[in-house]
């Protein structure tokens, strides 16, 4: 129901209602002088009905109803219109959105409580790209215009723009009632397009997507991109990049804007030197000042790059390292040899003792750090066995306890029916010593090491370091110490050989390489946890034995006396090694054939008539290797007893050898005792021939 009021009726408000008051007045004036001389009020007479008609009409137009405006229908129509099925939206001079309605935010696809973007970016795709740039540029140069364009794939879309004062624009879009190919083919399952597809793909991209003005400044970015760097919109892009990455992300900003063809720039916000992203850019369609963006988190990538990095680089050291210790382990058999009969002539009180003994000391010294560089290359020998670990860490407690020394404390926590393993007691035990002496080592102030066993097991793979260990059950053994722990930077590199952080003169950096060696060896993982100023834990994992124990050896048979009665071909292509073990067994009495090879080994063999009871030989030979020899020398002499010597592991031609249970091995470097030892034991426990 209306109400009659002033502001639905009668006059509007100004010089129109003063007129009606004067004219009102004036009429009681003249009514009251017809009134009180009525001889006088002959013309007044005629005035006072004049203005009684006059305020008569006034008073009717007054009171004639007709339409108007009221607050409460300005604010149906408002309300009406923000709820139109018709898109709308008004921009400012800058581009930015300053008023929509609710289908417009449907259409760009973000919610009531987001900023919705202009136009330009929330419908653009390769269709109605350049449509939308006409349409902003007609309405820049204050003309109006109404274009049509396509989204999705059925759905046509009519659009207009009108200028408006102070450079906004406005904006409205409906869609066309025309129907589409599709459905008039016939096929009634073609599923209805949302019209907020593209601003959804936009906005819920996995990679970042965002647009940047000449300078650099981003002005609208979705929420991949906003995530990356924390903040991204209104932001100067080069600001959010660490600063060795801002030239290549300048030069990168430039071509695009230039349209060269722009190669991608890795970069890293600023404070997370941990994360990476590739960038790219082109220049935006019709825009000659503004550039697209597309950021690729690469930070997942680039940690399994350079995991897998470093265990290449670990894999070529060892390989690096088990042909140097091959080559060593030549000359430390010529040295530590030749030294040996240097003694024999100048036993202790010869003037020369000294000097001789140093030599063959410091050779044996040298041996020792060949023997770490085996176990790190995972060449050494092993010989592994069904094991106890509790009871072996158990043993050597008291030996860890001594080297901590009083002010450290070695703790055992180990787990109760631990699983077996088959592992070389001494090199394992060797590698806990080694983490029990690097632990005491980082506690200048004391602490405690803790040595903590348990079973273990995984359902899949779980990456280790920078390996990746398979599933299965294993047996694992924590060394934690209390001490300052191991910089982020020096820990893909620990494990390497020769690398130390302590002073010059105070380690090898063999200790955590030969670690490593002997864990990968045995089959199993070793990895670290630590941060700089906490503990630090060495982690090992080790398979579960799962076998029978092997059987006990059988008896070797009884010695028989073989001084002087045998005849042994010796094979060596090193000069030098040959020399000296052809000397050394002749001293002891026996008869040597040397030989620099295979091919010349074989001749020998067709040439001597007598029996050779026993061949030496080396395993890596040119031309014709070691385990080619035997299986030849086999079918020739299949009585004669074998031995090979090598600088390599011995699992690495037991492997492919055949009757492996018939071959012995002497490992380099050797001097006099060794080799007599071996050539004794091998023959004693031939059958006599």
């Amino acid at each position: 129901m209306n109400v009659l009021t002033i502001g639905s009726y009668g006059l509007p408000a100004g010089a129109w209602r003063w007129a009606a008051i004067a004219f009102v007045v004036l009429a009681l004036a003249a009514g009251v002088v017809a009134i009180g001389a009525p001889d006088v009020s002959r013309w007044l007479g005629v005035a006072l009905l004049a203005g009684i008609g006059a305020l008569a009409s006034l008073f009717l137009y007054a009171i004639w109803p007709r339409e108007s405006m009221n607050t409460a229908e300005a604010r149906m129509i408002a309300e009406a219109a923000s709820r139109a099925n018709v898109a709308w939206v008004v921009t400012g001079a800058d581009g930015a959105v300053l008023e929509c309605n609710d289908a417009y935010r449907i259409l760009a696809g973000v919610a009531q409580d987001e900023s919705p973007p202009p136009p330009e970016l929330a419908l653009a795709n390769d269709a109605a790209a350049a449509t939308l740039y006409r349409l902003a540029r007609s309405a820049a140069d204050g003309d109006a215009r109404e274009e049509n364009f396509t989204i999705g794939t059925s759905i046509e879309i009519a659009a207009a723009v009108r200028p408006l004062s102070g450079g906004s624009v406005a904006w409205w879009f409906a869609p066309r009632l025309t129907q589409p190919k599709e459905a008039a083919s016939g096929d009634a399952r073609a599923q209805p397009m949302v019209a907020a597809t593209s601003a959804a793909f936009f906005r819920d991209a996995p990679f970042g997507v965002a647009m940047a003005d000449s300078d650099g400044r981003i002005i609208e970015a979705n929420n991949a991109f906003a995530e990356f760097f924390g903040v991204a919109q209104g932001r100067v892009l080069t600001d959010l990049v660490e600063q060795s990455d801002r030239a290549n992300v300048n030069v990168l900003l430039v071509q695009a804007l230039s349209g060269a063809h722009a190669a991608p720039v890795e970069l890293r916000p600023v404070g997370q030197m941990s994360r990476m992203a590739e960038l790219y850019a082109s220049p935006a369609a019709g825009e000659t000042k503004r550039s697209i963006l597309y950021l690729i988190d690469v930070t997942e990538q680039k940690a399994l790059e350079t995991k897998f990095a470093q265990s290449q680089k670990m894999q070529a050291v060892g390989k690096l390292a088990g042909g140097v210790a091959h080559d060593f382990n030549n000359l430390l058999t010529v040295i530590i040899g030749n030294s040996e009969f240097l003694l024999m002539r100048h036993p202790a009180g010869d003037p020369s003792f000294n000097e001789i003994n140093l030599v063959h000391q410091n050779a044996l010294r040298a041996a020792n750090l060949v023997k770490q560089l085996l176990a790190f290359s995972r060449e050494q020998t092993l010989q592994p066995r069904v094991l106890a670990l509790n009871a072996a860490i158990s043993e050597i407690h008291q030996l860890l306890s001594r080297l901590v020394g009083e002010a450290n404390k070695v703790v055992l926590e180990n787990a109760p029916d631990l699983w077996t393993v088959f592992a070389d007691e001494s090199q394992l035990t060797n590698a806990i010593i080694n983490l029990v002496v690097n632990a005491r080592d980082a506690m200048p102030k004391g602490g405690t090491v803790t040595i903590r066993t348990l079973n273990e097991s995984f359902s899949e793979a779980t990456a280790l370091g920078t390996a990746l260990m398979p599933p299965g059950d294993y047996v694992r053994i924590d060394v934690t110490d209390q001490g300052t722990g191991i910089a982020q930077e020096h820990i893909g590199k620990i494990f390497d050989p020769f690398f130390t952080t302590k002073p010059v003169g105070q380690g090898t950096g063999l200790g955590l390489a030969t670690v490593y060696g002997i864990v990968k060896q045995t089959g199993g993982f070793i990895s670290v946890e630590s941060e700089l100023g906490r503990a630090t834990t060495f982690r090992i994992h080790l398979p579960r034995y799962t076998g029978e124990q092997p059987a006990a050896q059988a008896e070797s048979a009884p010695a028989r006396d073989i001084t002087g009665q045998d005849t042994v071909l010796l094979v060596e292509d090193e000069e030098a090694v040959r020399s000296f073990a052809a000397r050394a067994l002749r001293v002891r009495g026996y008869k040597v054939l040397e030989a620099g090879g295979g091919e010349e080994a074989l001749e020998i063999v067709n040439e001597h008539s007598g029996t050779i009871h026993l061949l030496i030989t080396d395993v890596v030979m040119p031309n014709m290797d070691g385990p080619t020899l035997v299986r030849q020398m086999k079918r020739l002499r299949p009585e004669t007893a074998v031995i090979f010597m090598s600088g390599y592991a011995e699992e690495a031609f037991r492997r492919n050898a055949e009757n492996a249970a018939d071959i012995h091995f002497l490992p380099k470097p050797f001097g006099l005792k060794q080799l007599a030892a071996k050539v004794k034991d091998v023959l004693s426990a031939a059958p006599a021939s």
